[in-house]
């Protein structure tokens, strides 16, 4: 099984986008969803270097729902100081954020988030992964932030990949 699958979580996300993509549930569909589902990750199982093991899947979910909820205030936030504030008054920075995590995985996974989040941009990462630097858009408490970052995401990101 593990032959034909070797990404099985990959291949049912690839099965049900592919049916989402198309609107349709009609066997043609179904048997070429499948057929992807099948032939994506097996070639490219090569291109994937460091095994995902997650540990902790329902964490998984309720940090997904975090990130989630993350992103709409972030927007939200970002739109209100755009229309509200003059440029000038914006304060833009870069923050360091000591870092406890090695996982590839995880450390893929926190830059994900961040690039994603708007106000957030990740600027680099030492390279003995200690230290991440992040721009922000609009720092405001810079101990806070990097408090918020740390228990916010690295602490379940370290629980997911690494315990």
């Amino acid at each position: 099984m593990k032959r034909w699958l070797p990404s099985p979580l990959l291949s049912l996300a690839l099965f049900v986008v592919w049916l989402l993509l198309n609107q349709s549930l009609h066997p043609a569909t179904m048997v070429l969803a499948a057929l992807l589902a099948i032939a994506v990750p097996l070639l490219t199982q090569s291109l994937r270097p460091a095994r995902v093991k997650v540990r902790k899947p329902l964490l998984a979910l309720r940090l997904g729902g975090f990130v989630m909820r993350d992103l709409v205030v972030s927007a939200i936030t970002v739109a209100r100081l755009l229309l509200t504030r003059r440029s000038s008054e914006l304060k833009a920075g870069f923050v360091r954020v000591p870092l406890e995590m090695r996982d590839p995985n995880a450390l893929a996974t926190l830059a994900m988030i961040l690039c994603l989040t708007p106000g957030t941009a990740w600027g680099e990462l030492a390279f003995d992964r200690s230290t991440l630097l992040i721009h922000v858009f609009h720092e405001v408490d810079e101990a806070a932030f990097v408090a918020m970052i740390k228990t916010r995401y690295e602490q379940p990101l370290m629980e997911i990949f690494e315990s």
